[in-house]
């Protein structure tokens, strides 16, 4: 377990799954979500070939990782060099719970507050994600899933794997 891939809806467990991953394994981690935004308000997506700049030094510099994120765009830019993806394909009522439940994430907010003020944006966007044909989609994320000929697992539940 060298280099993994981790996908799934907003609140369905990536991060957390992957910094216990990270830790119990020494693997260097890297959220999509650091390297996929202009930093600006209202948020702009960098472009591809940024994001994937930083991507690919995250990756030269580490020999052992695990990156997570919803972007599917992104994630095939990671993908071919992982060793396994995760799909962590929970129900939307379960994404929508571990969102209202979520800690502070001081690397993507400067406070909790701040946090907590965006959360009915994110239930709106999380509710949607079975709706969508971006790359942010249940139906971009089952594509990866098909398509990855290396190990892989999917998990329906945040219980799997705890």
């Amino acid at each position: 377990m060298s280099k993994i891939v981790i996908f799934g809806n907003s609140g369905s467990g990536k991060s957390t799954l992957a910094k216990e991953l990270a830790l119990k394994h020494n693997l260097a981690h890297l959220d999509l979500d650091t390297v996929a935004w202009k930093p600006i308000s209202p948020p702009e997506r960098l472009p591809i070939s940024e994001s994937g700049k930083s991507i690919n030094d995250f990756l030269s510099t580490r020999s052992h990782w695990v990156v997570e994120g919803c972007y599917a765009d992104l994630l095939s830019l990671v993908i071919e060099q992982a060793a396994e993806v995760i799909f962590l394909n929970l129900p939307v009522n379960a994404c929508i719970e571990n969102a209202k439940n979520r800690p502070w994430e001081p690397h993507k907010y400067e406070s909790k507050e701040a946090q907590d003020a965006n959360l009915e944006m994110l239930i709106d966007w999380i509710t949607k994600y079975t709706a969508r044909q971006d790359t942010f989609s249940k139906v971009a994320h089952e594509k990866l899933f098909a398509d990855f000929q290396g190990k892989k697992t999917m998990h329906v539940s945040n219980n799997q794997f705890r």
